[in-house]
């Protein structure tokens, strides 16, 4: 049933190491500390700040004055003020130095008009003249100039403005005005501009729902089958129906949820009585909101409550409507558990391993920082006026910060070239570095149903790297697409990890890696995947409420929410994984066996040498053996990573995957394709799975026949093992234990000859020992 792997063509996935022009000793600005990872980026920076005494030029008296900002072929506006003489813009328009052919600046101050704008004034700046900001993070005072009119004369009106040559390191960079965003219409600005997201604080709540009283059914002839259903937003969990058939139901169960502050959503819980299928009858509502509901840090009691249930039931009598209302009760336990760590990305990539709760953080440990330089030969992922075109942008995401770098506009060589800072408080954590087309740019929010195109990713496990060493590196960006593996180009990057107590660090990998409430009172596997699942859909609708928003699709494929869907290739991989471990134990045991059938005669005389010393000083084993290990790890020491661990497609099996198995991991849940795509992938599943069940199957085998050595599941077995373990403990209590253990090797290690083809007699009692394979239908 198995398919043949198709070959794919070959492509450089390697990293590769950079040399980039890092540094400048420019300062960093309240996003960074040092900002040396990335490269200086030259801009001419124009604060407009606003205008005064401007001349009426309207019929009615008045302006409608806005400013351009033009510098050769570049030309950038402020918005405009409707009547007003006296206006105030405070926008900053940044042109690259690079872009830059002009020589002079012109701000020109206009009236805005239906036909034609009117020329107020304006000034002009000699580029030579402008001045530098030394240093780069010293604010730069607006002054006051008189406008001028074309001819150069003095005219009407002044203007506050600012003029200077800074970096991408100045505090005005993220919010300025680019010159490559001048084709953008201004509702657009906003989607291309670096931005710091806050992953909102996550909560378990914890709704212990006990018992209830003074219920009453709508028919009170029979017992009413209650269950309690519990909604937070839009999770809903219900408990199962009470035992207790009558008025006063018990449940004491605990229902699981997960909350962000600020908490927008009440909790709200409703009794309700089945009565019958698909049919239920509500016998009380409370609603409660999370902001009386106590938070606890570990497993401590917290205070019970009994809360009103509020029924309002209408009766028709004849033509009149009577409102009858009965307050019931239900008792409830409810807490917000703070001693947890709410998962929200995949286990294997989590970026933070706190509790929720701030008293039970621990210092920092480090710094890490990251550069984000450029990248290199991305595709065209959108088509614009009949030519391919693609607006990219990096977002990165550690702990519960989230950044996004500025859009660059229709290049495919992009730089970007910013900053960012993390505090550390785990080595053994995660970064996300994702790269993505903006399709939300021309047109603004009116092309809603446009998403954001995957570009590429890149994992960087901060334990992998050196303290205080900046990796520059060129990471290739790799997309799973239908038609197989695909590379969009690549990212240059620049990170380096800052430890502030090597002693804190070290101390960290003798530390449970969560906190201490998830091995104390676990959740149970279900509960995880159904909290994170409910985590990554908060998350995912607080970020894409932002302005600008980080949309669903981007924290979707940041977080990997779809990493536990089926897929024949990850199964394939996982395989060869756990092959790869096992074929050094595999290659210890061939050797072994070589040893024994003496294949090497020079080696099994030396192996028994060592055999007869470690009998004789029984004292050396253990130092021999850790001293054995210390030399292979010294050994391995000069071949040592030297690169940040990246997307290895081989590892993946990304490049020999078949286009079905590709179609069937991209496949719909549930499926979209015909009736006998299906089947045909049903029954390579089938044959898949038996094979994994018949080697589970053995494995459970061997641990049942093990068990049964003393359970007189087989009398005369079990005998004759009892039997042997008391002469065995005999011999070995007269006999030293030298002789033993001599005994027992030269026995192992004997020459071929003396060997018999037969299994041995250990080997055959044990295959006949019974198993619980004789009870299984």
């Amino acid at each position: 049933m198995m398919q043949r792997p198709m070959p794919m063509r070959s492509e450089d996935y390697s990293i590769k190491e950079t040399a980039p022009h890092l540094g400048g000793g420019i300062a960093g600005d309240k996003l960074t500390t040092t900002y040396d990872l990335v490269e200086q980026m030259q801009y001419l920076y124009v604060r407009v700040v606003k205008a005064k005494d401007l001349p009426a030029k309207d019929v009615t008296g008045s302006c409608d004055p806005y400013v351009e900002v033009k510098l050769g072929n570049y030309k950038g506006t402020t918005r405009h003020f409707e009547k007003k003489t006296n206006p105030e813009w405070n926008q900053v328009f940044a042109f690259s130095k690079e872009r830059i052919q002009a020589t002079t600046l012109e701000v020109v101050v206009k009236d805005k008009d239906l036909v034609k704008d009117d020329f107020i004034g304006r000034v002009s700046f000699d580029l030579n003249e402008v001045p530098k900001r030394v240093p780069p993070d010293s604010p730069l005072a607006p002054q006051w100039y008189r406008l001028e009119d074309r001819k150069g004369d003095k005219t009407k009106g002044e203007l506050m403005l600012a003029v200077w040559m800074g970096t991408q390191a100045d505090e005005a960079f993220p919010d300025a005005w680019h010159s490559d965003a001048a084709t953008l219409p201004s509702e657009s600005l906003a989607h291309i501009r670096s931005k710091v997201y806050l992953t909102p604080k996550l909560w378990y709540l914890r709704v212990n729902v006990i018992e209830a009283q003074d219920l009453i059914p709508g028919d009170k002839g029979r017992f009413p089958e209650v269950y309690v259903k519990v909604m937070l937003g839009n999770q809903m969990l219900r408990t199962r129906v009470s035992q207790i058939r009558g008025p006063n139901p018990m449940w004491n169960e605990d229902l699981m949820f997960v909350a962000a502050e600020p908490f927008e959503e009440h909790l709200v819980l409703s009794v309700e009585d089945r009565v019958g299928p698909n049919k239920d009858e509500l016998l009380g509502k409370t609603v409660i909101p999370l902001q009386t509901v106590d938070r606890r840090l570990d497993y401590k009691a917290v205070n019970d409550k009994w809360y009103t249930l509020e029924k309002h039931v209408i009766v028709m009598d004849g033509d009149k409507k009577k409102e009858f209302k009965f307050s019931s009760r239900i008792h409830l336990r409810i807490c917000l558990d703070g001693g947890y760590h709410v998962l929200d990305e995949s286990t294997h990539y989590s970026s933070d391993l706190r509790p929720t709760a701030k008293q039970l953080w621990k210092p920092s440990i480090g710094v890490f920082e990251l550069g984000i330089l450029t990248a290199h030969g991305l595709l065209p992922m959108k088509t614009k006026d009949g030519k391919g075109t693609t607006d990219a942008y990096c977002v990165a995401k550690y702990g519960q910060k989230w950044v996004r770098t500025r859009t660059i506009i229709d290049s495919f060589t992009p730089k970007w070239n910013e900053q960012y800072t993390w505090e550390v408080y785990d080595p053994c954590t995660v970064i996300t570095i994702g790269v993505f087309d903006n399709c939300h740019l021309y047109g603004g929010e009116k092309s809603g149903g446009a998403r954001d195109n995957r570009i590429g990713k890149v994992r960087i496990r901060l334990s992998t790297l050196e303290t205080d060493r900046v990796y520059t590196h060129s990471y290739p960006l790799l997309v799973l697409l239908p038609s197989g593996v695909k590379k969009m180009g690549e990212v240059q990057l620049a990170v380096r990890f800052t430890c502030s107590s090597l002693l804190n660090m070290m101390h960290m990998y003798t530390q449970p890696l969560l906190p201490k409430m998830h091995y104390l009172h676990p959740l149970s596997v279900n509960q995880l995947d159904s909290l994170r699942h409910q985590a990554t859909q908060i998350v995912s609708m607080r970020l894409s409420r932002a302005e600008p928003p980080l949309r669903k699709e981007v924290v979707e494929y940041m977080l990997d929410v779809d990493s536990h869907m089926w897929s024949m290739r990850k199964s394939k991989a996982n395989f060869f994984r756990i092959m790869g471990v096992l074929s050094g134990l595999i290659a210890v045991g061939k050797w072994f066996d070589q040893i024994c059938n003496w294949k090497n005669p020079i080696t099994t005389v030396l192996i028994h040498i060592l055999f007869v010393i470690l009998v004789l000083y029984p004292e050396l084993i253990l130092p021999t053996i850790f001293l054995y290990l210390f030399l292979i790890g010294v050994w391995y020491f000069r071949w040592r990573p030297r690169q940040p661990p990246h997307m290895d497609t081989r590892l993946s099996h990304a490049e020999t995957a078949h286009p079905d198995e590709l179609d069937e991991e991209f496949d719909t849940f549930p499926t979209s394709r015909p009736p006998d795509v299906v089947r045909m992938r049903y029954d390579r599943l089938r044959s898949v799975a038996g094979r994994i069940q018949t080697v589970v199957g053995d494995l459970a085998t061997q641990g049942e026949r093990l068990q049964s050595l003393l359970s007189w599941r087989d009398p005369r077995a079990t005998a004759l093992f009892i039997t042997f373990c008391l002469v065995a403990a005999i011999v070995l209590y007269v006999t030293p234990f030298r002789v033993v253990a001599f005994l027992t090797g030269i026995y192992v290690l004997r020459h071929p000859r003396f060997r018999h083809k037969l299994p041995s007699v250990p080997l055959n009692f044990f295959r006949r020992l019974p198993a619980r394979t004789d009870s299984m239908l």
